[in-house]
C-alpha cells in the first residue's frame, strides 16, 4: 500500500507523521506496532494515533526515520485478521429515532445497519477508555446535537460525524445516543485497563432491552 506521508519533527526525539485519510493513519499505526514488536523501531517510547496523524516519541534519530518512511510498504488493514471484540448493545438510545430519520430508514433498519457493520478503533481520546470507531460509510455520518447533554450515562453507545463511540463513564457530551451496553470500557483492575485500543476490531451485538 503506497501512502503519502508528511513529517514534522517535534522537539529532539519525536516525529509527527501526517497522512491523507483516517484509513491510511490506521494502517500506518498498525505497521508501526508490528515493526516495534519485531524490534525494528528501537527506543520508541510512545506511538500515539489520531484522526489523520501518528506521533512517535522516544526516537534516537527522528530525521533519519523521516527520510526512511517514503520507502516503507504499509499493508492495508484488511490484510490483517484479528478476533473482534463483541459488545452487546440494547438499541434503546433516546436519539435512535432521529438518527434513523437522518438515514431515511425505520429505527429497526438503523439498528441492522449499525449492528452488521464491522468497526475498528481508529484512535482513543476524550476520556480514558473512549475509542473513536470507524466502520460506517460516509452516508451514515451524523451531526452532533445542537445542545450537548450535561450528563451522558456510562455505557452509552453514540454517533458523531463518521464515528461510533461508547462513553466509558458519565460525562457531558453532544453525541447522538442510540444504545447502551453494560460492558466496562475502563477498569483499573484489568490489564490493560482499556477494553478498546487503536486497531481493535469491534462488533455490536443487539440485545433485547428486557434482558437488562
Amino acid at each position: 500500500m503506497s501512502i503519502r506521508m508528511r513529517t514534522r519533527q517535534v522537539g529532539d526525539r519525536a516525529l509527527l507523521v501526517e497522512l491523507d485519510s483516517g484509513e491510511e493513519a490506521e494502517a500506518f499505526h498498525a505497521e508501526l506496532l508490528r515493526r516495534r514488536s519485531s524490534g525494528a523501531l528501537p527506543g520508541v517510547r510512545e506511538i500515539v494515533p489520531a484522526a489523520r496523524t501518528v506521533l512517535l516519541d522516544g526516537l534516537e534519530r527522528p530525521a533519519r526515520l523521516a527520510a526512511e518512511l517514503p520507502g516503507w510498504d504499509v499493508p492495508p488493514l484488511h490484510a490483517r485478521v484479528a478476533a473482534a471484540v463483541e459488545v452487546p448493545v440494547r438499541y434503546d438510545g433516546p436519539d435512535l429515532e432521529s438518527v434513523a430519520r437522518l438515514w431515511g430508514v425505520p429505527a429497526e433498519e438503523a439498528v441492522r445497519i449499525h449492528s452488521t457493520a464491522e468497526f475498528r478503533v481508529a484512535f482513543c481520546g476524550f476520556a480514558p477508555g473512549f475509542g473513536y470507531l470507524t466502520g460506517l460509510g460516509d452516508e451514515y455520518a451524523v451531526p452532533r446535537r445542537d445542545t450537548p447533554r450535561t450528563s451522558v450515562p456510562a455505557g452509552s453507545v453514540a454517533l458523531a460525524g463518521p464515528y461510533t463511540g461508547i462513553y466509558p463513564s458519565s460525562s457531558p457530551g453532544g453525541w447522538q445516543l442510540i444504545g447502551t451496553t453494560d460492558v466496562p470500557l475502563w477498569d483499573v483492575a484489568r490489564e490493560p485497563a482499556a477494553l478498546l485500543a487503536p486497531g481493535t476490531r469491534v462488533r455490536f451485538v443487539p440485545v433485547p432491552a428486557e434482558r437488562r
